[in-house]
């Protein structure tokens, strides 16, 4: 490969991770991307691979395909998720599975079997959660309860490899003005971040000196979350 840093994007077909796969290519990363449907992104270092982090065979194949480029891994984003807006009266057993398998069994998954690729004192995991992880707001049963559930498992995992030394940052994000919310048209997207202010942000701790730990990042809208 033409560059030394390599990187792992999941959700890279729409949205946030595309936005970050962009912009690490544009800094000279190698980004091995994964989603379920293909990226729209052109750029010689960057890998599409077919990922469906609700099923563990698949993600297997992810981690068996990137290493077959690489033993080692210096960056790893975990992004895909997806959220749904219902009433707690409305939200069905098979929408509240499909966000479980999607944003919770799917990040137990990705960190299962990337161990392989950490480098000690180096590796660092950016884990994209919502503030939803911290706070709870009505209509959201679904997803404020797997974003709950996925800030324990990530802070469990990473506090068993504390032995690695590894970078870490945990983005907990107010609603950014993407596709996710092109289905709910009532939603007031001015006070909503723009993708250009989420990545400003995401720049600034990839930029950062490398001895600086972010472990908690809260931002969002200056008007806050949505009404």
């Amino acid at each position: 490969m033409s560059t030394d840093r390599i990187a792992i994007v999941t959700g890279t077909s729409s949205g946030l991770g595309m936005a970050m796969a962009t912009s690490l290519l544009e800094r000279g990363f190698t980004v091995f991307g994964g989603s379920r449907t293909e990226s729209d992104i052109e750029h010689d270092n960057f890998i599409d691979l077919e990922l469906d982090v609700r099923d563990e065979k698949s993600v297997i194949k992810f981690y068996n395909e990137i290493n077959k480029e690489t033993e080692v891994v210096d960056l790893l984003i975990n992004n895909a998720g997806i959220c749904d807006m219902n009433s707690f009266s409305e939200t069905s057993g098979s929408e509240f599975m499909d966000h479980l398998q999607t944003n919770l069994l799917g990040s137990f998954y990705l960190y299962k079997y990337f161990e392989p690729f950490i480098i000690e004192d180096e590796t660092t995991c950016v884990n994209i959660q919502s503030i939803s992880s911290k706070h709870s707001y009505p209509n959201t049963v679904s997803y404020t309860a797997t974003e709950f559930g996925k800030r324990g498992l990530i802070e469990t995992i990473l506090k068993e490899w504390g032995r690695y030394k590894i970078r870490r940052a945990n983005f907990y994000v107010g609603a950014v003005d993407t596709p996710l919310w092109f289905k709910y048209e009532d939603l007031e997207v001015d006070k909503m971040l723009s993708t250009e202010d989420f990545i400003y942000v995401f720049n600034t701790i990839i930029d950062a000196p490398e001895h600086i730990q972010f472990p908690d990042i809260t931002f969002l809208h200056k008007d806050g979350f949505i009404d």
